[in-house]
């Protein structure tokens, strides 16, 4: 078996496939086409699904006439990325970069944002890692995806970034003061770190979510899988204390609320609340199955009652949900 071919070969759990880079003693610590390095490390640990049905939970499919070439015409566009460009006014990200030399994605998932980013800029060196090799095979010249863990020591040089972008690594850092230390090493003088993140606690304001409904649950046994994993996903609550206890200055938090539904009034928010109750909907069941039967000793009939029962609650009108990003 190569060492490439071992890391598609996935974990197979309750019908689902999970990642499984740094799964056998001898693996790769990051790919390229022309870079093998080898490592004996532990785990590289994620909570989520990697296969086929997660993909294309987390995508849609859109003809675009404007779509370059390379991408061919039928372009993968995920859900939340959508949702983020609704939220940031068709922006990809809101630091005020100019022109970038060098740029990381870290946790680029299907690489998405990472190929709409090097195609806004050409000329910007462009590296964008993930756990699983499940970026698209065509990408823009400047864009290179590896395979890595963010936990692991990074083997770039130090200052060597003007950009870092960080999306969804809730339940994926198990020491955030060493995550952010390295982002801060190896950014330039002078460079920006954005992440943004998900709360996955379901919030209302207006009494619709009470404690001990389905939804208070829900954001209970949240916090509980994080705890129990070991890798929290309340990092929306605490990133800004921590960024700046790694030697971040000028750091800025700007909160949105993500309707989950279509209840809201205000046009905007009810389009985001559209595209945010499909991403729960289709995404459900990947993002419990692994906790609940891994680390909080459920079943898996149990935890698919507990899906279908909050699926229920998910359409229930009379809920005003709303989540922290």
């Amino acid at each position: 078996m190569s060492i490439a071919s071992s890391i598609s070969q996935y974990r197979h759990e309750n019908g689902r496939t999970y990642h499984a880079y740094r799964m056998h003693a001898h693996l790769v610590s990051r790919i390229t086409v022309e870079i093998l390095i080898l490592r004996l490390l532990g785990d590289g640990q994620y909570w989520a699904p990697n296969d086929e049905k997660a993909r294309s939970t987390d995508a849609i499919a859109y003809r675009s006439p404007s779509t370059p070439l390379w991408r061919g015409l039928l372009t993968l566009l995920p859900i939340s990325h959508h949702a983020f460009l609704l939220s940031f006014n068709d922006k990809l990200f809101l630091a005020p970069i100019q022109k970038p030399r060098r740029a990381l994605d870290v946790g680029c998932g299907i690489g998405v944002w990472a190929i709409d980013f090097a195609e806004t800029y050409p000329d910007t060196i462009t590296i964008a890692t993930d756990l699983s090799p499940i970026q698209p095979g065509t990408k823009p010249p400047n864009l290179e995806f590896e395979v890595d863990d963010c936990c692991s020591d990074w083997v770039y040089e130090n200052n060597h970034f003007d950009y870092i972008h960080v999306r969804s690594l809730y339940g994926s850092v198990a020491d955030w003061p060493k995550f952010y230390k390295e982002c801060y090493d190896h950014l330039a003088p002078g460079g920006y770190l954005e992440q943004t993140e998900f709360n996955p606690v379901g919030k209302s304001d207006d009494g619709s979510i009470v404690s001990g409904d389905p939804w208070d649950k829900c954001g209970q046994l949240a916090r509980r899988c994080g705890e129990a994993f070991g890798k929290t996903l309340m990092v929306e609550e605490f990133m800004k204390e921590e960024i700046i206890k790694a030697g971040f200055t000028d750091v800025v938090k700007i909160k949105y609320k993500w309707p989950i539904g279509a209840w809201s009034n205000d046009p905007k928010l009810k389009e985001l609340g559209r595209w945010n109750l499909i991403h729960w909907l289709e995404g459900l069941e990947g993002w419990t199955l692994r906790f609940f039967t891994k680390h909080m000793g459920w079943t898996y009939e149990a935890t698919r009652k507990w899906n279908a029962d909050m699926i229920k609650t998910l359409k229930d009108k009379k809920y005003h949900a709303y989540q922290d990003v």
